[in-house]
């Protein structure tokens, strides 16, 4: 599987209140569509399918809100493309695609998010490092 593209259709983020008590964090990505589409501009043998998702970061009690929805373009071996849309039928999702696809879509949603949290000035969603002194013993 090859990642052909990937974009963000809409970029919503709200700050909601500025009390920072008592917080509850959570990101949820759901899956909106995946198909098939035609592959008349790339020659190969493979075959293009687009994925529709939403991430979303909630900040409780009614603290903020981001949510990002984008598409992602992947080319595939046509036999597991096949077996990718024959699952999707009953809103299934293999192991295998599934894990690939959240891979993109956290690596590429965090990112943006972390990117938006900065500039409205809320707390990370994701604890990112620090350094701290080395105390002597």
């Amino acid at each position: 599987m090859k990642l052909v593209g990937f974009n963000f259709n809409k970029i919503n983020v709200e700050r909601y209140s500025d009390r920072l008590e008592d917080i509850k964090i959570n990101t949820n990505v759901d899956i909106i569509d995946i198909k098939n589409i035609s592959n008349d501009i790339l020659k190969t043998k493979e075959e293009l399918l687009i994925t529709k998702f939403t991430f979303k970061v909630d900040y409780s009690p009614n603290f903020a809100q981001i949510e990002l929805s984008g598409t992602i373009i992947f080319s595939l071996d046509p036999k597991d493309a096949k077996q990718v849309l024959k699952e999707w039928e009953s809103k299934k999702i293999n192991e295998k695609f599934k894990m690939d696809l959240f891979s993109v879509i956290l690596r590429k949603s965090n990112i943006k998010s972390l990117e938006l949290e900065e500039e409205l000035n809320l707390p990370l969603h994701i604890p990112l490092f620090s350094l701290k002194k080395k105390e002597d013993k």
